[in-house]
């Protein structure tokens, strides 16, 4: 960290060149060091009752999405009937933590969802492109929040940030943010885009510093999602943003992750960088739509004794 403390913080965001000698200011990250620590942690293994609690926890942090042109009402509710009860055969496995599907079909989930504790959430903000004018951002969120969104992810103008435009990024989550109201927002980086750890860093910050109750790394709608090494850089933010102002916010790694190995992978770089305070759905979420049935299948397993193969879940 930087030697700024909480009280300079107010300062940061009042104009473009204070914000980007804050952002420059922040410790670069040894690239080397990232991808070398991430695959140690990588190596990590845990066993039976361990593994046991991490693969239940792991399906309670799931965001089971679909964000697809040709998603249909039918689709979203039987995704939503997945999402409350995961393993119809099996009582005790827990909820996903949400459903994430496009603003349009906020209404069918939400109504699905209704009673369940699982929560709705919305891509917004013109995604996954997010060129699109403020003012159309914002209608967006404000649509999908009125259907029923409790949560919105949200994407950056990463158009803005790769041209050194901090500020405009800022204000623009900053008025994301306002037109959530009571949902909670995600901050989609894009973190295939930003070419740079130190660039992820930077961008971390500024979706802490505009308010975002999440900084997620990916849409999963470009070739390079979520990475151990990124999704590090970004634990570290979280955790030095919360040692600087007191205030938690949590991280989404979002695409790609697609088997229990990884997602325990996630949950060991979780707990071993910002400690297991995060360890909860509240602070940590996994963006997927295929590692959910790959969770029940090695559940199933260790509560059985027999491997359940693919058939005996839904595809979604």
């Amino acid at each position: 960290m930087t030697a700024t403390t909480a009280s300079d913080l107010s300062s940061v965001t009042s104009s473009d060149a204070a914000l980007r000698a804050f952002l420059h200011g922040l410790p670069g990250v040894d690239q080397v060091g990232a991808e070398q620590r991430a695959a140690m942690l990588g190596t990590r293994s845990i066993k039976t009752t361990a593994k046991a609690w991490a693969i239940d926890l792991a399906i309670r942090m799931v965001d089971l999405t679909t964000l697809e042109g040709a998603d249909t009402p039918g689709k979203v509710r039987a995704l939503c009937a997945k999402a409350r009860r995961p393993d119809p055969a099996d009582p005790t496995c827990p909820s996903v933590a949400a459903i994430c599907v496009y603003p349009a079909m906020v209404p069918v989930a939400t109504e699905a969802l209704a009673g369940s504790g699982v929560h709705t959430a919305s891509v917004a903000t013109a995604f996954p492109s997010g060129q699109a004018p403020l003012e159309i951002k914002l209608a967006d969120t404000r649509a999908a929040v009125a259907a029923g969104a409790d949560e919105i992810d949200m994407v950056i103008n990463r158009g803005a940030f790769l041209s050194g435009r901090y500020l405009e990024v800022y204000e623009e989550i900053a008025a994301v943010k306002q037109a959530c109201g009571p949902a909670h927002l995600k901050v989609i980086l894009e973190t295939g885009e930003l070419s740079t750890y130190d660039n992820v860093r930077r961008a971390s910050w500024i979706g802490m510093l505009a308010g975002g109750d999440f900084i997620k790394t990916s849409t999963g709608k470009v070739p390079v999602a979520a990475t151990l090494p990124v999704t590090l850089v970004m634990i570290e933010a979280v955790r030095d943003f919360r040692d600087l102002t007191g205030r938690q916010v949590g991280v989404k790694p979002a695409g790609g992750i697609r088997t229990t190995k990884d997602a325990i992978k996630y949950l060991v770089l979780v707990n071993e960088t910002a400690g297991d305070d995060w360890l909860d759905p509240d602070w940590f979420r996994f963006g997927a739509s295929t590692l959910l049935n790959d969770l029940l299948m090695q559940r199933t397993k260790l509560t059985t004794g027999v491997y359940a193969g693919p058939d005996y879940f839904t595809l979604d």
